[in-house]
């Protein structure tokens, strides 16, 4: 018992270092771009583009791009996969919070299983539930906003002489 709490006191790593300005005014512009693509396209088209989980997604691709997490088939896999788990415990479950907590376990065995994991889309199952959302959601905003979202990373971050995104695609 007293190694399991001496854990709560952390080991004496190190902070990483903050960035130098030049990529932190890279980060700065990706995020703008893409969570401005969005919002554009949400906006022109009239349809919900915008899943609460995107903003996370785009902390991932443009500040840890070269991790797992930020390759596209995590990041369209993982949202899809997760929301379509919350969309099957939500209607066929049904609306009740351990049906929430259990959609939610799921979707993240799944994600592991299928090998997209991805930790944004880790929250769309109680987004689903808190929406009480239909089966539309999974291709809008769900596939379609995390498609988008890699295609701006994919184009914003190669402008970068010091990144190379995606590492693999499948």
């Amino acid at each position: 018992m007293l190694s399991y709490l001496e854990k709560f006191k952390g080991r004496s790593a190190s902070q990483p270092n903050v960035p130098n300005i030049k990529q932190l005014a890279f980060i700065w512009l990706g995020g703008l771009f893409a969570a401005g693509c969005v919002g554009f396209l949400a906006y022109y088209t009239k349809q919900p583009l915008i899943l609460g989980s995107f903003g996370a997604s785009i902390f991932v691709l443009f500040i840890l791009p070269d991790t797992p997490f930020a390759q596209p088939r995590n990041v369209i896999g993982g949202h899809f996969i997760s929301t379509l788990i919350g969309l099957l415990f939500f209607h066929f479950v049904g609306p009740e919070w351990w049906s929430m907590a259990l959609a939610l376990a799921t979707a993240l065995t799944s994600m592991q299983l299928f090998k997209v994991a991805h930790p944004p889309a880790g929250s769309n199952p109680f987004i689903v539930f808190l929406v009480s959302a239909n089966w539309e959601f999974l291709i809008m905003p769900t596939l379609i906003g995390s498609v988008v979202l890699v295609l701006v990373a994919l184009f914003y971050n190669n402008l970068s002489k010091d990144r190379c995104y995606p590492k693999y695609w499948w």
